[in-house]
This record gives C-alpha cells, structure tokens and sequence, in this order.
C-alpha cells in the first residue's frame, strides 16, 4: 500500500470536511433514520440472514460479458443508507452516503451519529482513501484498498449496478427473477447478492414490480458479508 498523504494537494483531492458538505441534508436524514432502525427494526430484517428462497425464484437468465464494456460505467445516482460488515478481517456497522457519476464516486462511511470514518474517492487514475485521523491511501482498485486499509472488500465496481438491480456487462452473470419479474439474486464476479425488501405490487401498477428498488442488498463471498440498507435515493441523480 503506497501512502500519499505528502501528495495530496498536489493530485486534488477533496477534504473530507469539503466532502460533508455535499451531503448537509441527508447527513442530518441519515441520522434520523439510523436512531429510527434502533427504536423500530423494519420487518424485513427479521430472518434474512439467507439469501433468497429458491421457491421465490421463476426463472434465472444467464448473461455473456457485452464486448466493449470491461470499463462501462453505471448510470449516475446518489444514495444515502447503512451498512454493516462480517466476516472480514475487520467488520463495520455504520452509515454510508455514495455519489456516483461517470466521472467518478465519492463514498463516505459514517459513525451512527454521523461523524466520517473514511472518506473513499475514485477518480480515472485510481482510487484514493483518507481515513478520519486525515491519513491518506492510494491503489488502483477499491477492493484491494479497502481490504488493506479497512480490513474487508468493497466490490465497487460491480456494486454500482447491483445496488440498481442490475448486473454488470462487464463480466458472466447469473440473474434470479420471480414471477413478477423483480430481481432475488445477482450471482456475478464471485459474489451473491440477495435483494429484499420490495415494496407491495399493486395489481392496477402493471410496471411498478420492473421499477420498485429493494431498500435491502446482502453481499456473499467466501465467508464476508455485507449488508446494505437503502435509506433514501438521491432524486436529483436517481
């Protein structure tokens, strides 16, 4: 792990008091909702601890890599959510806000009274990190920087379609629908992801169960477990 922190206004990257202020709303949404999750736990997080059920899946479609796509990036949105880490050689519980754009992401992990941890960006040369204490790290990808610096890998390049219930093109995928065609499960790049929490299917909204996003991801792989809860969307992006 190269540390950058003599580098860093030289390469211009962003303070993370600078970064907070992207996000003076929703920071103080975020910690509304996460003292809300203490007092009344949503229904749907009792018991889904595994990943769909099989009998709630009426098909699975099976996805070739798109050529020309290896570097293809998600359409832009921003989210505000919780999320919480097992399984790795550390684990993490605590807030997160995530703006992504073609040009880039910006994530902030956040304590659950709101305070930054880590600030994480990636920009077209790579990928840097600065921790709360203000020190900086740099690699080329986010997964080997956030398993070095954070003790447990975050799949970014591909969570920037799963978090939208899509798959990457980038890479073979396994896709598990049910029969109202929402997406239970992605199985992509050696990862599962579990999607809950729909909201009800109203039968006169024929297209609500193609539009209706999972407030709830779980994220498998070789024993590391992530789950992300969705608070609230960006509507500007989203």
């Amino acid at each position: 792990m190269q540390h950058v922190g003599n580098i860093i206004s030289h390469v211009g990257i962003t303070p993370l008091h600078s970064v907070v202020k992207v996000f003076p709303l929703l920071r103080n949404r975020f910690i509304f909702l996460w003292w809300g999750l203490i007092l009344c736990v949503p229904p749907f997080f009792s018991g889904c601890t595994a990943l769909p059920h099989k009998n709630n899946v009426a098909r699975t479609l099976v996805t070739e890599p798109v050529a020309g796509m290896a570097d293809a990036r998600a359409a832009d949105f921003g989210l505000v959510g919780r999320v919480s880490v097992k399984g790795g050689k550390e684990s993490f519980s605590g807030g997160v806000q995530w703006r992504h754009t073609e040009r880039g992401d910006e994530i902030l992990l956040l304590s659950p009274l709101g305070q930054t941890l880590a600030q994480i960006q990636r920009r077209p040369e790579g990928v840097y990190l600065t921790t709360a204490e203000q020190e900086s790290y740099y690699a080329a990808d986010v997964e080997s920087l956030t398993d070095q610096v954070l003790g447990w890998r975050l799949p970014l390049m591909g969570l920037q379609y799963w978090v939208q219930s899509m798959n990457s093109p980038a890479t073979v995928s396994a896709i598990d629908l049910d029969m109202d065609g929402r997406v239970m499960a992605i199985r992509q790049d050696g990862w599962e992801i579990g999607y809950f929490g729909y909201p009800p299917i109203v039968p006169v909204q024929t297209t609500q169960a193609r539009t209706a996003s999972p407030r709830l991801l779980m994220l498998k792989r070789d024993g590391l477990q992530i789950k992300l809860v969705i608070d609230d969307w960006d509507a500007g992006t989203h």
